[in-house]
């Protein structure tokens, strides 16, 4: 009975997830004027198109709660990740209103969300691999990337350093976080490929930019690239 409430209660935070993009919709970063520094062309911001990818979360992820809780309600490999993965998801929920007034509390927000999808995704069943590890794979790879953008809005919005420099700095750390969590999650490319998108729309906004950002989205992106590889071709359950 309690597994049952646990899959209710990612379905229920699974659809909430998904409704506040609706009360918010068209979020593409934030606005330049929500900063004491305005952000009018911050070098750590993907391209635009790259938030496209949350309606393959939005929606992967709802497939995969009504899954658990109409197939596998009872099953104890999907108990494990049910826990984080409703705190991720519940914060979540609130993650779209909080960022249209506060970028220092959506980046606090952010790594939430991050560590506890993490948790749930290092947890999720071996078997059922679409329904569990794919989407989830796909919302932390998405998540690893953000909150390191998140990092340098801050920074960067708050005066703490320039904007290249905070660039620079988050990139290297995301890159280096990303990269070692792709090595622990064997037969999960999907992560690895989902950080490569995002670091390409940095690459991307950055032509024509600061050569360095350029170059060091460009190097973090062959490097998932060729770990998400990696992990596509070890056995998988």
């Amino acid at each position: 009975m309690q597994q049952t409430s646990w899959a209710v209660a990612v379905l229920v935070a699974a659809i909430a997830f998904g409704a506040s993009s609706w009360i918010v919709p068209d979020f593409g970063g934030f606005e330049a004027d929500q900063f004491p520094v305005p952000q009018n062309d911050p070098p750590v911001q993907p391209a635009g198109y790259a938030f496209a990818i949350w309606a393959l979360i939005y929606v992967w992820l709802l497939i995969s709660a009504g899954f658990g809780l109409i197939s596998r309600r009872e099953a104890p490999d999907w108990a494990e990740m049910r826990p984080a993965l409703v705190l991720s998801l519940a914060v979540g929920a609130t993650w779209l209103p909080v960022a249209n007034v506060s970028p220092l509390a959506a980046a606090v927000l952010i790594w939430v969300m991050l560590l506890a999808a993490l948790a749930a995704l290092f947890r999720a069943p071996l078997l059922d691999r679409w329904y569990a590890r794919a989407p989830l794979g796909v919302y932390a790879g998405w998540l690893s990337a953000a909150s390191f953008v998140a990092l340098g809005l801050v920074f960067a919005g708050y005066g703490l350093m320039g904007e290249v420099r905070a660039a620079i700095l988050f990139l290297i750390l995301a890159i280096i976080m990303a990269g070692t969590i792709q090595v622990l999650l064997e037969g999960v490319p999907e992560y690895g490929i989902t950080v490569v998108w995002a670091l390409v729309a940095v690459a991307l906004a950055n032509i024509g930019g600061p050569g360095l950002v350029f170059v060091l989205a460009v190097t973090g992106s062959i490097i998932m690239g060729l770990l998400a590889l990696r992990a596509w071709s070890l056995p998988r359950a």
